[in-house]
């Protein structure tokens, strides 16, 4: 087995890969992509993924990018105990809502709102806070009766949420509220095999 993962150290997308890897326990080596000096929208790099954007996952000659669907692909492949894909159809739709929520709220949340103030990037800041703050309301709930987002243990769709909402003050998205959803952050942080996401100090982070 010979696993590179090809991310960016302040790339959510890459992290949650990364968090996916070590918390099950595969050996894998990092290859970080250069994306300030356009390491990614190199003709090397679209070859592993033609819309140069990061991670890239290489197993033994597959390539996959996406990183939800490296998420699927890891535990299909090496969870042989379905523990972080569970096995019944109702607990594989609620995992694959959540990697939706990861894809859609997510991003365009609080994934967003960090993009303004690590990267510059250009948005309307008041709007992507308020969608965090959503979906924030909407994970606080949810967690009250729960120690995860799917049931008692943790699936992909922590793996898939961890990041982002852990770097959500650094957007300038408070927290405070939300002490469910800070709960299920320190419980994700105590898993075995847990790699935290690199900070950067700005936002409310600063």
């Amino acid at each position: 087995m010979s696993i590179t993962l090809h991310g960016f150290p302040l790339s959510g997308h890459s992290h949650r890969v990364q968090l996916a890897l070590s918390l099950m326990g595969l050996a894998h080596q990092v290859v970080q992509v250069d994306l300030k000096n356009g390491a990614h929208k190199s003709p090397e790099f679209l070859k592993l993924n033609p819309f140069g954007q990061v991670p890239v996952l290489e197993d033994d000659g597959t390539t996959l990018f996406d990183s939800n669907a490296i998420l699927i692909y890891l535990a299909n492949k090496y969870d042989a105990d379905h523990r972080w894909l569970p096995r019944d159809p109702k607990g594989q739709a609620d995992v694959q809502a959540w990697l939706s929520v990861a894809a859609g709220l997510l991003a365009f949340g609080p994934a967003a709102a960090r993009l303004i103030t690590v990267f510059g990037a250009k948005r309307d800041a008041q709007e992507v806070i308020d969608r965090a703050h959503s979906l924030l309301q909407v994970m606080d709930a949810q967690l009250a009766t729960r120690p995860f987002l799917v049931g008692h243990g943790a699936t992909l769709a922590d793996m898939a949420g961890y990041s982002y909402i852990s770097a959500a003050p650094e957007g300038n998205v408070d927290l405070a509220a939300y002490p469910n959803v800070r709960a299920w952050l320190a419980r994700v942080e105590a898993l075995p095999g847990f790699v935290p996401f690199p900070k950067t100090p700005v936002g409310l982070a600063a």
